[in-house]
């Protein structure tokens, strides 16, 4: 027997039991029909059987003969396809796989750029050092390719900030003097240029500027006039101090010439011709290390496209941070044994070569530097091919010095002094500047093809009375031809403005 449980609470006590009554009575009907079903087998079709009707026949819970028992649908549960679990941890399994190997991959790329820039790196630092090293040790390079042309030009300025910055500093010189020949006295004047070191009245100058003066006149940018007094010189080096009485003056700054490079841009301001006061003229380094000659001194000069001229003489150089790197001395001019004209070649003194000079002459008046006690003279390039060493070949020796109490000879080449090698003056002029007098050193000289090292106790250069006074001496002047011709004249007029007469700068 079959029960049905209705949700319905109104009707859950007696319809259950009618339907339990109903439901036995027409089991058992059906249960008759069944066993008696053979022997109806030939009734008529149309012959009835009167069968009671329930109540409830039409009800939808009344289960007829036959029929199934009712049963509400039930939603349908998808079921869960076989596999798809392990589908989707393959799933799973393969994006981590592809993921992890993105990231090894990235890691790998990333590592593999890393370590081909830190080799393009060092590869690069590798080749620039062994530039540097070349550069260094390349030929005839020295200090004329020491710096950096980016160092050299840092904090540049323009060449009117520069004049606008020191014009004031820098003055004209009149050179006054009075000579005598055969009676008749003579005035000559020249001009040159300086500039003011210290506030009270300290000016740097050329020492041709000032030599043979009776009068000095130091006359400002703005046109103050002073008189001068000369402190001190020194002719082999073409450097002179002068002094003014006056306070507070505009000054300038000292920098350093071994820092130029060829190619750096210079300023010169100067006198030029002796009345174009102030006048400022713009070029560059166009050498160092040149040894020119100068009224039989060499000298270690800066080479320069600025345009020098008489009157400049004295004044300073200055690079584009307007420190005074030079002291402008000489020009080439005219013309070339083929007729070629000369244009467009200076000097200047490097400021770093004369710097203790200058602080001597201020403090002694006269320069206090070691001496060897030495004539020399570069080895001659002929006779280089003989196997002659390069050097500084003593001429000379002066009697009462070191050199002559150490044993150098005449005739010896001196190649090294205190560690710095000499190939020629400049290079001998330069290694004595490291040491003072009375420091003792040691000499290597080529002696009869043999080297022999000496060891030396500096002197004291002596004070020159030539340098430390301006020559005023009016007795060994040119004595004039009563009587010649042309070319006797001549070789008068040349002696005495080259010689005791006009010094221009």
């Amino acid at each position: 027997m079959s029960t049905f449980e209705n949700n319905d609470p109104e009707k859950e006590q007696e319809p259950v039991q009618q339907d339990d009554q109903e439901q036995q009575f027409q089991g058992a009907e059906t249960q008759a029909d069944q066993h008696a079903a053979p022997e109806f087998d030939q009734t008529p079709p149309q012959q009835e059987t009167y069968q009671k009707r329930s109540p409830y026949a039409d009800s939808p819970y009344v289960m007829h003969p036959g029929a199934q028992e009712y049963s509400p649908a039930r939603p349908k549960i998808k079921k869960a396809r076989k596999g798809a679990g392990k589908r989707i941890l393959a799933a799973v399994l393969a994006l981590v796989v592809v993921a992890g190997g993105c990231g090894i991959t990235a890691f790998a790329v990333n590592n593999y750029w890393e370590g081909r820039m830190a080799q393009m790196s060092a590869s690069l630092n590798e080749k620039i050092n062994a530039l540097e090293s070349q550069i260094d040790n390349a030929p005839g390079s020295g200090d004329s390719v020491s710096g950096s042309p980016v160092a050299s030009q840092e904090g540049g300025l323009t060449p009117s900030q520069v004049y606008a910055r020191n014009v004031q500093s820098v003055v004209a010189i009149s050179n006054e003097a009075t000579q005598r020949v055969y009676g008749q006295v003579t005035e000559t004047a020249s001009s040159g240029s300086g500039f003011i070191l210290t506030e009270d009245g300290y000016i740097v100058t050329n020492y041709h500027v000032v030599s043979g003066a009776d009068r000095l006149t130091v006359i400002t940018s703005d046109g103050t006039e002073y008189e001068a007094q000369y402190i001190g010189g020194d002719e082999n080096n073409d450097l002179a101090v002068l002094k003014i009485e006056a306070e507070g003056l505009p000054t300038v700054t000292l920098g350093s010439s071994d820092d130029l490079i060829v190619g750096d841009q210079v300023v010169a301001i100067g006198n030029p011709l002796g009345q174009l006061t102030a006048t400022q003229t713009v070029g560059y380094v166009s050498g160092k290390d040149r040894d020119v000659t100068t009224d039989g001194s060499i000298i270690n000069m800066l080479q320069t496209d600025a345009a020098i001229n008489p009157g400049n003489s004295g004044g300073p150089l200055f690079n584009m941070k307007g420190e005074v790197v030079g002291i402008t001395t000489a020009k080439y001019s005219g013309t070339t044994s083929s007729g070629a004209s000369i244009e467009g070649i200076g000097f200047a003194i490097p400021i770093d070569d004369v710097k203790g000079m200058i602080s001597d002459l201020v403090e002694y008046g006269y320069v206090t530097g070691a001496y060897l006690g030495v004539v020399v003279q570069n080895v001659e390039e002929s006779v280089k091919a003989y196997g002659v060493p390069s050097g500084a070949f003593v001429r000379e020796v002066t009697p009462g010095f070191c050199a002559e109490a150490a044993g150098i000879q005449e005739g010896d080449i001196i190649l090294d002094l205190g560690g710095y090698s000499v190939s020629n003056i400049t290079d001998l002029t330069r290694a004595l500047r490291h040491f003072d007098a009375g420091d003792t050193v040691t000499v290597t000289v080529s002696r009869s093809g043999q080297q022999i090292v000496l060891e030396v106790t500096l002197s004291e250069k002596p004070q020159d009375t030539a340098s430390t006074q301006p020559n005023t001496d009016t007795e060994n002047v040119p004595e004039a031809p009563e009587e010649g011709d042309y070319e006797e004249w001549f070789d008068y007029f040349w002696r005495f403005f080259n010689g005791e007469g006009n010094n221009q700068g």
